[in-house]
């Protein structure tokens, strides 16, 4: 049996797309194994699903000045030393790494031993921790057609990120059922990530007047960040987060308003939903969802709204243009290339490791 090692941690958006090719794994015949971080979000997220999990340690790479950047790199070379052990050991076929910086050790050390590696990139532009990678991977996927240009020319496939594929099972009655909603108006989702948006969540509320005489609302707003006054406001349903129920309310959801992090828009696109991306500003990130935003506004599959200038009227004005204008990106995103990652990194995995 062929075996992969899996790695990516930090953030959930370096680990579900791992989560997403699970079941192609398994039908391939591939025996998988995890490397994390020692006691990263990553692992409990992957040994609740039954993946044998090994943690290293990693340290983080950063561009500004911080003390700790005379000590991680003494943590990253143990977590090189220790991958390295277990990778020998092993001998897995292939290492498929999401990225974060518990990758780097994972990958320079597969690459020591000769063991080929595919890399993900899901944001618009590499992120530190990969670009540390690129020169030892095989293939470099990615996720938008501009990335292309900032990779080697040889190793850069584009195809999309994977999507968890229980969100395309969802059942819309179920959806309403669980919000208390009718068929007889289309429904707003609002998504602000699993910290929540403060910035978009105060929009929202304070257009719900005028955006609920013709929509009802699910509102995804994230931990302690419901509205006690609201619990009881008709046609409008808060949630701090969901999990097996998220499939039934992207079933049940005509229009979507969300933070444009790589993941959450490439769910979007998959699930074909005429979308509103309000990016996280450049200032509190190094500036990849305003990125992401423009990639797949030029693309023809959202509107974007810059959070300076998100008010109540500029709001309201783009959830009814984008309404109106609903079968149009719909029919964008149906023609996207962007949409079978799990496939096209499958491929490329039995490639490398027939």
């Amino acid at each position: 049996m062929k075996q992969i090692v899996l790695t990516g941690g930090g953030t959930a958006g370096h680990v579900t797309p791992n989560i997403a090719l699970l079941p192609a794994l398994r039908e391939a015949g591939f025996e998988i194994s995890y490397i994390g971080s020692y006691e990263g979000m990553e692992k409990k997220l992957i040994t609740d699903l039954g993946i044998p999990y090994t943690g290293v340690a990693t340290g983080k790479f950063r561009r500004y000045m911080d003390p700790r950047n005379f000590t991680d790199p003494f943590r990253v070379w143990k977590g090189y030393r220790e991958a390295k052990a277990y990778l020998r050991k092993n001998r897995p076929d292939i290492v498929f790494s999401k990225g974060g910086f518990v990758s780097v050790p994972v990958v320079r050390a597969a690459a020591s031993l000769k063991i080929p590696c595919v890399i993900h990139e899901s944001d618009f532009t590499p992120g530190l921790a990969n670009k540390l990678c690129i020169p030892v991977a095989t293939k470099v996927c990615c996720n938008f057609p501009e990335t292309l240009e900032m990779l080697p020319a040889k190793k850069a496939v584009l195809t999309g990120s994977p999507v968890r594929q229980e969100l395309l099972s969802g059942n819309a009655e179920a959806g309403l059922e669980l919000c208390g909603f009718t068929k007889e108006k289309p429904v707003l989702m609002v998504i602000g990530g699993s910290q929540g948006a403060s910035a978009v969540n105060q929009a929202v509320r304070d257009a719900l007047p005028a955006l609920l005489t013709q929509f009802q609302i699910v509102h995804l707003c994230g931990k302690d960040k419901m509205d006690n006054l609201l619990l009881t406001k008709p046609g409008y349903k808060q949630f701090e987060y969901v999990t097996t129920e998220l499939k039934d309310l992207f079933a049940m959801a005509d229009l979507v308003i969300s933070r444009a992090g790589a993941n959450a828009i490439c769910e979007l696109l998959t699930l074909q939903k005429p979308n509103i991306l309000i990016p996280l500003p450049g200032r509190n990130s190094r500036g990849d969802q305003v990125l992401n935003a423009q990639s797949y506004k030029s693309q023809g599959f959202s509107e974007v709204i810059d959070q300076d200038d998100l008010t109540t009227s500029v709001l309201v004005d783009a959830v009814r243009h984008l309404y109106e204008h609903r079968q149009e990106y719909i029919d964008t995103m149906a023609k996207s290339k962007q949409t079978d990652a799990i496939a096209k990194i499958m491929e490329i995995i039995r490639e490398i490791a027939p």
